[in-house]
């Protein structure tokens, strides 16, 4: 499901209890100095994440101030961000001009600790080539290294790495919790993206295949687009002389750790990609 660039208001972009992603929760926060946002959300915890500019976190009382440093854009240096419990009472206040930011969520029953994530412990990974057109880094801003204080949120930034390619290949779909002969190999995992480019005029194209080897979708994705995946295999590109950037929201139905199934068409990609595999570790 494609959600075209629109002034959501600082309402929801994706609502809890979602129809193709009730996992997610989502929301864009946009904010003039010494402006103040509030929000608490039942059943989904939270992350806190500016796109630009700073703000100051209150959450229930724990204060986390001066979170964010970008400025221009998303490539305008790391991201930070701050972990909501579920339900928690959350005040966000602009201390910048002016700022933009994400709010990302996941559907979980028990109420955590809330902390911070800043730029010095965003865990990175770079992996693909320019040989094979799909060249990307990834931000982990929720990823592996919080993985015992998070229940079922993953959260992280993920850039091409050049101009023009591809991101989320080879071809691969998270969409039920299945087992083979004993063993756990693929996860239910509802995702939602949210795209920018460089110029922001760019634009490329998501795919979403249902089955291996059958005719899928694709969507048309500008500066703003925001992406829902419920089930099929989902890589995307950007035009050629532009690069790409997508916020990613991954929350699981039984557990936090992604099991991503590979497309088996094209299975025998991931020997010819370096790194994908130290990719695939760091979904966790």
């Amino acid at each position: 499901m494609h959600i075209a660039p629109h002034d959501n208001a600082n309402t929801p972009i994706v609502d809890v209890n979602h129809d193709l992603v009730p996992l997610n929760y989502f929301n864009i926060v946009k904010l003039q100095k010494g402006e103040v946002f509030e929000y608490s959300v039942a059943g989904y915890e939270t992350c806190v994440v500016p796109a630009t500019g700073t703000v100051d976190v209150d959450v229930e009382g724990a204060v986390y101030t001066h979170l964010g440093n970008r400025n221009a854009d998303v490539w305008d240096g790391e991201p930070e961000g701050v972990y909501v419990p579920v339900g928690a009472k959350v005040r966000i206040t602009c201390v910048s001009d002016k700022t933009e930011t994400f709010i990302a969520g996941a559907k979980y029953d028990k109420v955590l600790e809330p902390f911070e994530v800043r730029d010095a412990e965003i865990d990175i990974v770079q992996y693909g080539s320019d040989d094979t057109k799909t060249h990307r880094k990834i931000k982990h801003i929720l990823g592996a290294n919080h993985h015992d204080k998070v229940g079922r949120l993953l959260v992280s930034e993920l850039y091409t790495v050049g101009a023009g390619g591809w991101s989320g290949f080879p071809s691969h779909k998270h969409d039920t919790d299945r087992y083979e002969n004993g063993e756990l190999v693929e996860t239910r995992h509802d995702e939602t993206y949210n795209f920018r480019f460089k110029p922001n005029y760019g634009s490329g194209l998501q795919m979403l295949q249902r089955e291996d080897n059958e005719p899928g979708d694709a969507y048309h994705i500008v500066d703003g687009s925001t992406i829902c995946i419920d089930k099929g295999y989902h890589p995307c590109s950007v035009l050629p002389g532009y690069e790409m950037y997508y916020f990613t929201i991954l929350g699981g139905l039984s557990q936090r750790s992604l099991k991503q199934y590979f497309q088996p068409t094209h299975a025998a990609q991931l020997h010819t990609i370096p790194g994908i595999m130290d990719m695939v570790a760091k979904f966790k």
